[in-house]
């Protein structure tokens, strides 16, 4: 698949060659779902509360005496009968209640449909070098618009960029990122995607690329670890302690 790179002035500069099975080949509907829901999910806070009746402030006073008044038998007006009482079953919901998880080669699977998708719609930018001199919004909404970018953004940059992010961050339509960050919901959540062309091949071939077994075997991205750090620590021995005197018995009287 050719992806056409532009510069900041929307002119298209070159060509760049993704290999589409490296994406997997086809759209994925079914992995796509699984992890925009998985995505969505784990962004719920559990922050649901609502009152027991314990916790409704009021008198504890029983209404009114248990019989002869020809009323239903009731206690305090804390109950869930009542207005401004309490809730029968009270939520009390936390973060754990909503998370969902998934194998990582899958989730890195989902990640790089998505951007096959993408693709596939022509809704990705590649710039020749994204980068900006000064911290002006007004450039960059040139340059979007130069592009052709209408719609929501997705607008992937490394932090050394402050400029850009500075730039971008007073724009609505237009959400950061780190390029190592790309995932499939972000993706599925913005029309176009803006990414440089380095920061885009560093995606392609870095820890995202593993999703067989070498993912777990050799992953990349991992600190080398030194001959020195794997060998064990030698175990300092603890000094002799003296040997006690013995105690002389009482002679016998």
């Amino acid at each position: 698949m050719e992806v056409p790179v532009y510069n900041k002035q929307g002119s298209e500069v070159g060509k760049l060659t993704i290999d589409e099975q490296a994406l997997g080949g086809s759209i994925n509907h079914a992995l796509l779902k699984q992890a925009y829901v998985r995505y969505h999910a784990n962004l719920r806070q559990g922050s649901s509360r609502t009152l027991s009746r314990k916790e409704v402030e009021g008198s504890s006073r029983k209404l009114y005496k248990q019989k002869g008044t020809g009323n239903a038998r009731h206690g305090d007006k804390n109950a869930p009968l009542f207005r401004g009482g309490a809730h029968a079953h009270s939520k009390k919901r936390t973060r754990e209640d909503y998370r969902l998880d998934m194998p990582k080669k899958m989730r890195r699977k989902a990640n790089r449909n998505a951007l096959l998708a993408k693709l596939v719609d022509n809704e990705v930018r590649v710039v020749d070098e994204l980068s900006m001199g000064a911290a002006k919004t007004r450039e960059l909404v040139t340059m979007l618009e130069a592009m052709k970018v209408d719609k929501t953004a997705l607008l992937a940059v490394n932090d050394k960029e402050q400029n850009l992010r500075l730039a971008a961050r007073n724009l609505d339509s237009v959400t950061l990122c780190r390029p190592e960050q790309l995932n499939c919901f972000e993706l599925l959540n913005h029309r176009y995607l803006v990414i440089g062309k380095q920061e885009l091949q560093a995606w392609l071939t870095g820890p995202s690329s593993q999703t067989g077994k070498d993912a777990k075997v050799s992953p990349k991205g991992a600190a080398a670890a030194t001959p020195a750090a794997k060998a064990p620590k030698a175990r300092a021995e603890k000094p002799a302690k003296p040997a006690k005197p013995a105690k002389a018995k009482k002679e016998a009287k």
